[in-house]
């Protein structure tokens, strides 16, 4: 048993020397060919000691590769067929290696001939181990409209993500992009293949890799959230990483049963989950949503002592954009917050872009000095007490572009009084008092205005990542 043992861990140790050596045959055996064709041109026998010194060390190189080649194979989970073409391709071009050089040893007249066929097969033979390691399609997607190999895959947009299946249109072009290179259709380490439903469910070599309802016990997503040290961690931390949402989704889709027919629509969605799916939405809706909310014109540098005391009180102080004198000023942090804590932001008035009040104990009663900071471009009220009333304030914050007013008491009535605010392009009102036909007449009062309504049929904004910054989902 430990004979078998080490025998299998040094056949596995030789093999993984064959992508080191097989680059050495294909430049030696190349170089022969290059030698050769120039002495055909130049009449040239001076070159007959380099073609000969090249074609012997590419024979053994090739003859060294053909062996680790075969010996790769049998200890890695590659696609069968095009290994066996690979093989015998490979094999041939070290047999025909041999016989150029003693045709060339000889100064036969046929050994041009027989290098010429070598070339050839040098080119398929490559070919073919590209296919193996990087997709059959791998030279056909350079050319390709869709212009990307699969590691840089960029997702194609969803035009209703509520109304797209789970796992073709969410899950899948995730295992497409971060994980066939290792458990695709040409090769599956771990005997795990990633490309096809009965082959998720089945698993590789040591069983299930996916417990549906149950994503913390599932051990794609254990391998996933280990540390990129860790030798079991998936993807190898030189292959291109899973990011945040990705493994959001991955879990959520597990986490709600790991269904391949069933839409987005008909499966739980908590509120950390909803943004990540709203951000799969189409290219269409996001030239819709794309704000174009920071000046042109530059503006002088924000009053340093202002910026001081809003920061002393706990509020975040940041620019809207990297060497910009535009901020962001969010206020999440503050519990009790009074008419004191708004009012330093006066000073900030040309400055300020960005304003952030969401879930704070904001009310009506200080709209008034929100509306007094007239550069704003966004604003952010969600969940407070604010109710039309304080609506009416804002009518004199003229560069408005986007307003979330998701979980207040606003009414359709109260939105109506926005009407005049000709930039306003993005208005969140989830969760509101707004009913049946409100949204119809909202949306002729605002018509180029994209109105969310709890539809999700508008993406987040690209600056507003306070919702996305949660930690991975759990139960």
């Amino acid at each position: 048993m430990i004979t078998a043992i080490v025998l299998f861990t040094l056949t596995e140790l030789i093999g993984k020397f064959h992508p080191v050596l097989v680059h050495l045959p294909i430049g030696m055996l190349l170089l022969a060919a290059i030698f050769q064709l120039i002495s055909l041109k130049q009449k040239s026998a001076s070159l007959q000691p380099a073609i000969h010194i090249s074609l012997f060390w590419g024979m053994l190189s090739a003859i060294a590769s053909a062996v680790t080649g075969f010996l790769l194979s049998k200890t890695d989970d590659y696609d069968a067929s095009l290994i066996s073409s690979h093989q015998w391709f490979g094999i041939a071009v070290a047999v025909i290696s041999i016989v150029a050089f003693i045709l060339n040893k000889r100064q036969h007249e046929h050994t041009k001939w027989v290098i010429l066929v070598m070339t050839v097969l040098i080119v398929i033979t490559g070919h073919l181990g590209g296919s193996i390691t990087h997709g059959s399609d791998y030279l056909s997607n350079f050319f390709s409209s869709d212009d990307l190999v699969m590691d840089n895959a960029v997702r194609k947009p969803i035009n209703n993500v509520q109304e797209a299946v789970a796992y073709t249109d969410v899950i899948q072009p995730i295992f497409t992009s971060k994980c066939y290179g290792c458990h695709g259709p040409n090769k599956q380490k771990g005997k795990l293949r990633l490309d096809l439903p009965n082959f998720i469910l089945k698993g590789g070599k040591n069983g299930p890799i996916i417990s549906a309802g149950k994503a913390d016990e599932s051990d794609l997503i254990k391998r996933i959230i280990l540390s990129k040290e860790n030798k079991d961690h998936m993807p190898p931390i030189e292959k291109p990483q899973l990011s945040k949402h990705e493994m959001d989704l991955l879990y959520w889709w597990i986490s709600t049963g790991a269904d391949f027919n069933k839409k987005v629509k008909i499966l739980p969605q908590s509120e950390k989950i909803k943004p990540v799916l709203l951000s799969l939405q189409s290219a269409e809706i996001r030239e819709m949503a794309k704000l174009s909310d920071i000046p042109d014109q530059s503006v002088e540098k924000a009053d340093a002592k202002a910026i001081q005391q809003l920061k002393a009180r706990g509020i975040a102080v940041s620019p809207v954009a990297q060497n910009s004198n535009y901020l962001s000023v969010n206020y999440v942090a503050i519990e009790a917050m009074t008419d004191k804590d708004l009012q330093l932001l006066a000073p900030l008035r040309k400055q300020l872009l960005w304003l952030k009040l969401g879930n704070s104990k904001i009310s009506d009663q200080q709209m008034e000095i929100i509306a007094s900071l007239s550069s704003l471009t966004r604003l952010s009220l969600e969940r407070t007490a604010i109710t039309d009333k304080g609506i009416l304030a804002l009518q004199k914050l003229v560069s408005l572009q986007y307003i979330n007013l998701v979980g207040t008491k606003v009414t359709a009535k109260g939105i109506a009084q926005l009407k005049g605010l000709n930039k306003l392009g993005q208005i969140y009102l989830y969760q509101t008092f707004i009913t049946g036909n409100d949204w119809s007449e909202l949306k002729k009062i605002f018509p180029k205005a994209v109105i969310d309504s709890g539809g999700y049929t508008m993406p987040l904004l690209e600056g507003d990542t306070s919702e996305l910054k949660a930690p991975m989902i759990r139960k």
